[in-house]
């Protein structure tokens, strides 16, 4: 039943990743009208929200484009931050959503935050907890529980995560529609790569469960 549950898991995985490469692609090949770069959407988003004690960046790699609250920078990857493309708009959005969240007091927002604290320590801790409890868990069954426990925490954190991103997709969605910076015509593009990226975490959350399961089947199990 276990290997079942991973199985699919892993599938869905492969599908919804091969599905937003396919997206970002079609939608990076795509030129905005306006030629803005999406460093350039960036910082017309931010200053359009009000925000203007936050810093766009270019990070290395590929996929890399995230909102740093610490120390309050939208980092774009290279694909995105010099590119004019609906791809680099709408990701560019989509990270400069998560400023405004931050920025408006978002509740799930909140809730993630401090979370973060908590699942930083344990998901350093967990593996060898596990596994420390799979090998003691006739003699010593409460450090399994322990490792379960702990994991548990990242499971709600990648449940909480997903309203997250899905509020950031819709926020930047909702900004370009209103804006000139994409054609209507293209909206759809835009629309379908920010979508297949919140499958993503849609399936990180489910495999993180899928997981959970089976340590709980072990745990469960272990008469």
């Amino acid at each position: 039943m276990y290997w079942i549950l991973f199985i699919g898991v892993a599938v869905l995985s492969y599908v919804v990743q091969a599905s937003f490469q396919k997206k970002f692609r079609q939608a990076s090949e795509v030129p905005l009208l306006g030629g803005m770069t999406g460093r350039e959407v960036a910082v017309r988003m931010l200053a359009e929200h009000g925000i203007h004690d936050v810093k766009v960046t270019s990070t290395p790699g590929q996929l890399t484009d995230n909102f740093n609250p610490t120390n309050k920078t939208v980092n774009l990857s290279q694909a995105v931050y010099g590119e004019t493309s609906v791809a680099a708009a709408a990701v560019a959005a989509h990270e400069c959503g998560h400023a405004v969240q931050h920025a408006q007091g978002y509740f799930p927002v909140k809730v993630r935050s401090a979370l973060v604290p908590v699942v930083s320590i344990t998901s350093r801790l967990v593996p060898f907890v596990l596994l420390g409890g799979m090998l003691l868990i006739n003699i010593f069954p409460q450090i399994m529980w322990l490792g379960i426990a702990m994991f548990a925490f990242s499971t709600l954190f990648s449940f909480v995560t997903l309203p997250v991103e899905i509020d950031a997709s819709r926020r930047a969605l909702a900004w370009l529609s209103r804006t000139d910076i994409i054609d209507p015509s293209n909206e759809e593009e835009a629309r379908g790569a920010l979508r297949a990226a919140a499958y993503t975490y849609v399936v990180g959350a489910l495999s993180s469960l899928a997981t959970l399961i089976y340590y709980l089947s072990i745990f469960t199990g272990r008469k």
